[in-house]
């Protein structure tokens, strides 16, 4: 039998990124932590933990995690069961989502229900192709995906779509592509990217042109904020989603470089396929609320 205090302590150390952070959250000693980590791998017969910066779980650390985290939800369903009367306590609901949806739809979606319920919320936030990943690992009860197939042991819902568009301020197009958008101009031109995993303009560039040309300038900068700002500074193009760029292209403030080569990316709710009440309300709402800001 798996001890609690042993399986707390791996996901703490997972979760904070080491031992000692691990042991300040937890009010115990480094060593204590290691010592719990290393007594739950003995029951386990196996090696849960790869002792890296930052550590990371094994596969039968993963699973450990997974189940840690699911008895956790599963236990505060069932003592709300039991005494219902009780004081509210707020739970916490660790969700991976990419930083696009954070920037536009997810808190006007989601503020009613936040506001009225004793929810806190952990958003690990990573590429929509990429937050799949956190669930399968254990680390997260739910994420917002592109990714259609559900992960094992999950459940998966349509949110709606978000479009992109491949813009730049009107100065910026007049001095890069003056004679129209052209392989020749985005070979000099300034791109500007949101990290290493983004793939999005690369995506858009290969169906318009066939290839991204080497040595294409890019500017990586990992804020939906200062993204935006950037581009309408004139300082680079990038691919921006409409709700947060059409009223921009409207009034003027952005050009469309390709209008009729947007590129619509499918959103899904994966999470873990429990019974119980506390995460089906999320997910309900959460699908039902989507729908009014996706498309």
């Amino acid at each position: 039998m798996l001890e609690r205090r042993s399986m707390a302590a791996l996901a703490a150390v997972i979760e904070e990124g080491g031992f000692e952070r691990a042991a300040q959250r937890l009010h115990i000693t480094q060593s204590a932590v290691s010592q719990r980590v290393k007594l739950l791998e003995e029951a386990a017969g196996q090696v849960l933990l790869i002792r890296s910066a930052p550590p990371r779980p094994t596969e039968a650390g993963i699973k450990v995690l997974k189940h840690w985290n699911q008895v956790q939800h599963l236990e505060a369903d069932l003592l709300k069961g039991l005494n219902p009367f009780s004081e509210k306590r707020f739970r916490t609901l660790a969700l991976g989502i990419n930083a696009d949806s954070i920037a536009t739809w997810f808190f006007p979606a989601m503020n009613a229900y936040l506001a009225t319920e004793p929810i806190t919320l952990d958003l690990r936030v990573d590429d929509q192709d990429q937050t799949h990943n956190m669930l399968r690992r254990g680390e997260v009860l739910g994420c917002i995906s592109s990714q259609k197939v559900p992960v094992q042991g999950c459940s998966v819902s349509l949110l709606g779509t978000m479009n992109y568009r491949l813009v730049a301020s009107p100065h910026f197009m007049e001095r890069w592509f003056g004679q129209g958008f052209s392989k020749k101009g985005i070979c000099r031109a300034p791109l500007l990217v949101f990290n290493k995993k983004d793939e999005l303009q690369s995506t858009i560039l290969i169906r318009e042109f066939g290839q991204v040309p080497q040595g294409v300038p890019m500017h990586y900068i990992p804020s939906t904020e200062k993204f935006m700002e950037f581009i309408l500074a004139g300082l680079a193009y990038g691919v921006v989603p409409d709700l947060q760029s059409l009223d921009l292209i409207k009034r003027g403030e952005l050009v469309d470089l390709i209008p009729q080569g947007h590129m619509a990316v499918n959103l899904f709710w994966h999470c873990w396929n429990l019974k119980s009440g506390f995460i089906e309300a999320f997910s309900k709402t959460l699908v039902e609320r989507a729908k009014v800001f996706l498309y």
